[in-house]
């Protein structure tokens, strides 16, 4: 896909540690251009040099820092909007850009669980996308929708518990999650909070993580989708690690299974974005690691440039069948590269 061809990214959110991440990931992609950056109004009107913050260990891109941060509202100068916005600000500015017909991608929590509205992890349910037409015909969208991204907790979740799920069948699931600082966003939780210290306790986290994975993993029938009926008990944890959630997994599962076949179907899980070879999709979705004390956040987080879920500690479990431990990268994989992956998807489905 030529420059001129390139389609153009609006990004809400821009200033954020998300933002960031995703104006990084989008330098020299084959499909997608920043044209837009748009953050609150404290930053609104400023070059984006002098409205971020810049976090990340690379250097700002000199296009995005030359640009003016707009308003989170249309219009924008974009054929595509992901947003990465508090929950509070996205329920707005996220049905506006769709209505006013943008195609949106959104990393907040604010439309995930809306009947009409697809949360998508492209290597296990990109079929969802089929509730596309229906949610424009319900809200009386033209050209724009809204589709979704899960919690940064559950994208590396689902990805350890779709392989299982496919070959097996699931009945029902207890995680403990150690979630990176990173998760909080900038400036995140106080480092006299954090220091020396877990914090067992992170707002509407453990709700989201014990949701979300039966409709990724549910069915869709007649434009809805039927959430898969296994149950999620989840307890959330505030660690003090810069990036990488780390979860332990206890999962009771609907056939027999040797340890072999489990570890089998973690290492041949495939999908879609594979199969298209879409230029964010990671090669191995799933990584397994046989070492007795892995995976851990900074060996492993950016396995597979940061894009897949990382599996190890693999054993039967006294009360459950199996337990495990994996990983992701929290703002990669469970946020702006969740966002591009899925935009890709909406590509290749020639949905953009």
């Amino acid at each position: 896909m030529t420059s001129q061809h390139k389609k153009r990214v609006g990004i809400l959110g821009a200033t954020g540690l998300v933002g960031q991440r995703l104006i990084h990931m989008l330098r020299d992609h084959p499909y997608f251009e920043v044209s837009a950056l748009a953050a609150s109004d404290r930053s609104e009107g400023k070059r984006y040099a002098e409205a971020c913050s810049w976090k990340l260990p690379y250097e700002m891109p000199a296009a995005a820092a030359e640009m003016r941060v707009r308003p989170c509202a249309p219009p924008l100068d974009c054929d595509v909007v992901i947003a990465s916005l508090p929950s509070e600000i996205a329920v707005e500015a996220e049905a506006a850009c769709a209505a006013a017909g943008y195609p949106v991608i959104s990393n907040s929590s604010a439309y995930r669980m809306h009947e009409d509205v697809p949360l998508i992890v492209p290597e296990i349910n990109p079929d969802h996308l089929g509730m596309v037409e229906g949610q424009q015909r319900r809200r009386g969208y033209d050209r724009g929708f809204m589709i979704t991204n899960p919690n940064c907790s559950t994208i590396a979740l689902v990805l350890g518990l779709a392989p299982l799920a496919q070959r097996f069948g699931l009945e029902a699931v207890v995680v403990t999650t150690m979630q990176a600082v990173s998760g909080a966003g900038y400036p995140g939780v106080a480092s006299i909070d954090i220091t020396d210290n877990v914090v067992p306790f992170i707002g509407g986290e453990e709700e989201k993580v014990e949701t979300e994975p039966q409709k990724i993993l549910g069915r869709l029938l007649g434009g809805r989708v039927e959430p898969a009926p296994f149950k999620v008990s989840a307890q959330c944890n505030r660690v003090n690690v810069q990036d990488g959630h780390l979860i332990s997994v206890r999962v009771k599962l609907g056939r027999e299974a040797s340890v072999e076949e489990v570890a089998d179907a973690f290492a041949t899980f495939r999908g879609l974005p594979q199969e298209l070879r879409l230029p964010t999709a990671p090669e191995r979705p799933v990584v397994v690691r046989t070492e007795k004390d892995r995976p851990q956040p900074r060996l492993d987080r950016d396995a597979e440039r940061g894009m897949a879920t990382v599996v190890g500690r693999l054993a039967r479990d006294t009360v459950f069948d199996y337990k495990f431990t994996l990983l992701g990268h929290n703002t990669v994989r469970g946020a702006a590269g969740a966002a591009l992956l899925n935009a890709e998807l909406l590509v290749a489905k020639k949905l953009l």
